[in-house]
């Protein structure tokens, strides 16, 4: 839980590129507007485009609609750009439009005859749409689109491009057809609130609907999606169609899911909505506490932290007595059990500022569960948390945890508490990890401090300490993969907890109310609400009690009363 060290050069340019974006109004199409790209899905191969530098082929898989796509590496000091000459009218507007995945991905028009536009996003493991607006000048009867990524960056996909507005008499594509019904939908995951349903893609579709006993729930662009606010132990019917702008198919064949009895994807008993604390295992000027005086609005404990070893990916765990005012380990043990019998679990946290624990092969992997649960099997702990902030290998580290579930069961709390920069993508190794192990994972709580300005879902730059931070950052999560029952908010207990980021308990209230009924936001709307959030973290009880116990007594009811 230390401040963040990153790369500036990168983040910089990423956030300078954000804030340089010109972006249009949305305009008003008329019935008679078209798609004036050509071989705008690239079912022709490169046909209507030139790429630099030899950047571009097309692919067959993943594709957004029909049988292809662009994919375009650049290499060196070239940003693998590709473009279009396109056919308009003068004095007119277009909607400018291409889904794309994989590396930063640039959009934009030039030679427009007014203001050029572009925009643009940052890796994404899943289909995403840009779009923008222009209007060309008196005299304009063709500007030029483009797609490039940037440089050192990886490769970028790219299908369904859109330049909509009158016809510039350049030609268009044969218009779509309605698309055939999805085939192979299958449940590839549940908790006690969701189903994950999972079905293959179908050619010269655009989106798909989601329905449950016969109602739709939710559309979605890719070829999978988790429908959530379900009742626990309770089986579902669910059919998935297809959509362009044709129209829908038939639906899919049904499918049944049921939802699990307890928890989110691991966690035992805990209740819907969780508050974690960090517990100190030393005194670093906080309040000084034993397991027993931690407040009861706290359901998880996780204890900071386990030790590395001279053994790879082997930790260990001795108690601070003498730092802890000579509280001894069996007293120590004791709190435990008294906490479990009231219904909360402790939990072992691995990493935090000078953690070093190292898993990056199958041995280290091997030690690294074994030892976690002699550590259970010794203190009592119900879990692990997972706070490496100096980098982990999502292979080895999801074959540890999933080596420590076989070994400790069902009843498993796993948690993680990732910088933000960790989260800004599914690529990261942090997210990857999460997403891997999302079956038997329990929360994520992303601390929001100690890390400046990033990205938010919607593209935008958000600083630390406001309201549109914790949520436009959580989307991220809540849009990437994770069910909302595994996505916290982690945030300082104090000023002092942490040396940037601390928001008021309010702030904290107003974010999860945000996100789980749409009401306290700021500037950030998110596109839908998450009622089954899971929670809020801190760091650390410690300094809480230092505060008058301030967050827990105010972020402890706001959460158990959610929705």
């Amino acid at each position: 839980m230390s401040p963040l060290k990153r790369s500036a050069r990168l983040w910089s340019g990423a956030v300078t590129a954000a804030l340089a974006l010109t972006l249009a109004g949305t305009g008003q199409a008329s019935a008679a507007d078209v798609n004036n790209a050509r071989n705008a899905g690239f079912e022709s191969g490169l046909g209507n485009w030139t790429c630099s530098a030899g950047s571009g082929t097309t692919v067959s898989s993943p594709v957004h609609s029909g049988t292809a796509a662009l994919k375009a590496t650049p290499a060196g000091q070239d940003n693998a750009r590709c473009t279009q000459t396109v056919a308009v009218k003068p004095n007119s507007t277009y909607s400018l439009s291409a889904w794309v995945q994989g590396g930063y991905t640039y959009l934009g028009a030039t030679g427009t005859g007014t203001t050029d536009v572009s925009t643009w996003t940052p890796d994404s493991a899943a289909w995403k749409q840009l779009s923008t607006t222009f209007s060309t000048g008196a005299s304009t009867t063709s500007v030029t689109v483009y797609l490039h990524g940037w440089y050192g960056q990886t490769a970028y996909l790219a299908d369904d491009v859109s330049v909509h507005g009158p016809d510039g008499g350049g030609g268009t594509d044969p218009a779509p057809t309605v698309p055939s019904a999805p085939a192979g939908l299958t449940v590839s995951a549940t908790t006690s609130s969701s189903v994950t349903l999972a079905w293959n893609a179908v050619s010269g579709a655009t989106g798909y609907s989601v329905y449950r006993d016969g109602t739709k729930v939710t559309a979605v662009t890719g070829t999978s999606a988790t429908v959530t606010g379900l009742a626990a132990a309770t089986s579902y019917s669910f059919q998935v169609t297809a959509t362009n702008a044709a129209g829908e198919s038939v639906k899919s064949a049904a499918v049944s899911g049921r939802t699990a009895a307890t928890g989110g994807g691991g966690g035992g008993t805990l209740p819907k909505h969780a508050v974690t604390g960090y517990w100190q295992n030393f005194n670093n000027g906080a309040t000084v506490q034993r397991i027993s005086d931690v407040p009861a609005q706290y359901d998880i404990i996780a204890v900071a932290f386990a030790d590395a070893t001279t053994t790879p990916g082997a930790v260990t765990f001795t108690l601070d007595s003498a730092g802890l005012n000579g509280y001894t380990a069996d007293q120590f043990k004791a709190d435990i059990r008294a906490k479990q019998a009231a219904g909360k679990k402790v939990i072992i946290s691995v990493g935090g500022e000078r953690g070093t624990v190292s898993v990056n092969d199958a041995t280290s992997a091997a030690n690294f569960a074994n030892s976690l649960h002699t550590l259970m099997q010794t203190y009592g702990f119900d879990g692990v948390d997972i706070d490496l902030e100096n980098g982990l290998n999502a292979t080895y580290m999801t074959q540890a945890l999933r080596s420590l579930s076989a070994k400790a069961g069902p009843s498993l709390i796993l948690t993680m508490a990732p910088q933000t920069i960790d989260m800004q993508s599914t690529s990261n190794s942090y997210f990857q990890t999460a997403l891997n192990v999302k079956d038997i994972l329990t929360v994520v709580n992303m601390q929001y401090y100690n890390s400046g300005s990033m990205l938010g879902c919607d593209g935008k730059v958000y600083s630390q300490g406001s309201v549109d931070f914790l949520t436009a950052l959580a989307c991220i999560q809540l849009e990437g993969g994770l069910s909302p029952s595994q996505v916290g908010l982690g945030l300082p207990a104090s000023t002092r907890g942490a040396g940037s980021g601390y928001v008021s308990p309010t702030i904290v209230n107003n974010a999860l109310d945000c996100l789980t009924k749409g009401t306290a936001c700021g500037t950030f709307k998110p596109s839908r609400t998450y009622p089954d959030l899971r929670g809020a973290m801190t760091w650390s009880t410690n300094w809480d009690a230092t505060a008058g116990n301030a967050w827990s007594s105010t972020v402890g009811p706001h959460v158990h009363g959610l929705p």
